[in-house]
């Protein structure tokens, strides 16, 4: 066997001894470790069409993260005068997005050098009435947009984290639009459990109880300046019945999730009941720390989303950057609301628009309407091919079915998804795959009528037909690109299968029909070509 022959004999025979590696676990559970640890392919995933599952679009409450933002500021202020010992007589939000602060004017140039060093805020000419002055602050509106903005980036974050520790496989989470994200969750058994584990704000806060106040009293509306009102749900072991316990609770927060190192689901000794454990990274360590030794015999209420899940008092300086919240969960709360702790608060609530659930059952009709549209579109061009071309088609056909064998391999090679727009690729394919083929044997019939011989009129209709090929097939791969790079998951699955199915068409007409031709040339001497 000529060099160049064999040469072409090793690298299809290499090929499909990889793709044979890659196919086989789509088939079958049951393989050896050494062959997960050389080829780690698993099954081809199914998208949310094909598998059924949740599609969900989302919008970020852009609003909300200007508020919390305000929110903020007002306590950070808070507490930078008290540092400087700048006595000020009321600093308090107005307008949801605007700052009230009044202080003696004789700290004028003092407070305004403060919020010149420390925060991004715009004041017009104060008020002064007798001995105060007052400040109306607020955001620059470059601020709020990049605040807006950024609540987005990190809601995207947090919700690409959460649902890649629910363990969804192949999810897909993409923005769209200014303030909105796109999830969709293929296989997913329980949408209501996701919904909640996802859209969960998960602001976590721990805040002073005002033992002072009087609760009957703040219930009437009497709430003490600096005070909210925040309830715990208790449930009933007994009963299952729940009801809620109000507190009165100081509106200064001293400290957030954002200071979390880890949480996780641990187990009372005493109870056998689940609770959530959480360690702090160094600077939360030492700001509990600081907490503690300052609030002792004080009751610390730990907020989650504006729910108190406990307030125990602070019998000690707790140093061990600690601490844990229980609340009578089942385990899969625990280890949901573990997960959401961990993954981070979402910088702003989040809105459902869409909300569609689709069924396993209409996933399994689309299989089957897809796999029946290949075998019968398969079966015709086969048909066409064998009449038309005669035993030069059986050649063309033979390279169609490895075609659809190398497209599987790919997809399962680089764990693609496959949907049923994907499968619209693969049909679209077969009927592309024997284009190659056509033009070959278009070329060679030409040569033949010439009085060529066969070898000579097979080696010029490849050689002339190779331009034309690779021209129509370049120009439908630069537009597959497109597709990919700028479409949606229905359009990205049509583009990958479509450029996979192009490329392994090039291959099989114009590397695998070369080599069976010159193979049954040297072999059997043929002088008459069957095309």
């Amino acid at each position: 066997m000529p060099k160049k022959i064999r040469g072409r004999f090793f690298l299809i025979l290499g090929i499909l001894i990889v793709s044979i590696f890659y196919i086989i676990p789509n088939f079958t559970d049951e393989l050896p470790v050494w062959w997960k640890g050389i080829f780690p392919s698993e099954k081809l995933h199914l998208g949310l069409d094909l598998q059924g599952g949740m599609h969900l679009i989302l919008e970020v409450e852009g609003e909300k993260a200007v508020e919390s933002t305000i929110e903020r500021i007002t306590g950070d202020l808070e507490e930078i005068l008290d540092d400087k010992n700048i006595p000020f007589i009321a600093i308090s939000l107005i307008k949801r997005d605007k700052i009230l602060a009044e202080v003696e004017k004789k700290y004028q140039s003092e407070f305004e050098e403060i919020i010149k060093e420390n925060f991004s805020l715009k004041y017009s000419t104060p008020k002064k009435e007798g001995d105060l002055i007052a400040y109306s602050l607020s955001l620059d509106s470059k601020e709020i947009e990049h605040i807006k903005k950024f609540a987005v980036d990190q809601a995207l974050e947090t919700i690409r984290n959460r649902v890649d520790q629910f363990g969804v496989t192949e999810p897909t989470i993409a923005r769209q639009g200014r303030d909105r994200i796109l999830i969709q969750l293929p296989g997913i058994k329980n949408p209501e459990r996701a919904i909640t584990l996802i859209g969960k704000t998960a602001l976590l806060e721990f805040k002073l109880v005002d033992e002072e106040g009087n609760i009957s009293e703040a219930l009437k509306g009497n709430i003490p300046p600096g005070d909210k009102i925040l309830y715990e749900k208790i449930v009933d072991p007994q009963t299952g019945k729940k009801k809620s316990r109000p507190f009165l609770i100081k509106k200064r927060t001293l400290m957030t999730g954002e200071a979390l190192k880890n949480a996780r689901v641990s187990i009372q000794s005493d109870f056998n009941q689940p609770y959530v454990s959480l360690e702090f990274n160094s600077r939360g360590a030492k700001l509990f720390d600081r907490i503690s030794s300052n609030n002792i015999g004080k009751r610390l209420a730990i907020i989650l989303d504006n729910t108190v899940y406990s307030a125990p008092v602070i019998r000690e300086r707790i140093s061990g950057g600690r601490a844990q919240i229980t609340g009578g969960f089942t385990t899969e709360e625990a280890r949901d609301l573990a997960i959401v702790l961990r993954s981070g608060s979402l910088p702003a609530p989040v809105r459902i628009l869409e909300n569609r659930t689709v069924g396993p059952s209409l996933g399994h009709d689309s299989i089957r309407a897809g796999f029946r549209s290949m075998v019968v579109g398969g079966i015709l061009v086969i048909i066409f091919m064998v009449l038309y071309y005669k035993l030069s088609g059986i050649i063309a056909d033979f390279a169609l079915i490895l075609n659809l064998f190398l497209i599987l391999a790919v997809l399962s090679a680089f764990r693609a998804t496959l949907t049923l727009p994907g499968i619209a690729g693969i049909i679209l394919t077969i009927g592309m795959a024997v284009d190659a083929n056509v033009l070959i044997f278009e070329r060679t019939r030409e040569e033949l009528r010439t009085g060529k011989t066969t070898k000579a009129a097979i080696n010029s209709g490849f050689s002339k037909a190779i331009k034309t090929i690779l021209d129509a097939n370049i120009t439908t791969i630069i537009a597959a690109i497109v597709l990919f790079q700028f479409g949606t998951g229905p359009i990205k699955g049509f583009a990958v299968t479509l450029i996979i199915g192009i490329v392994a068409s090039i291959f099989t007409a114009v590397i695998v029909s070369r080599f069976i031709y010159d193979f049954v040339l040297l072999k059997w001497g043929i002088k008459n070509l069957s095309i």
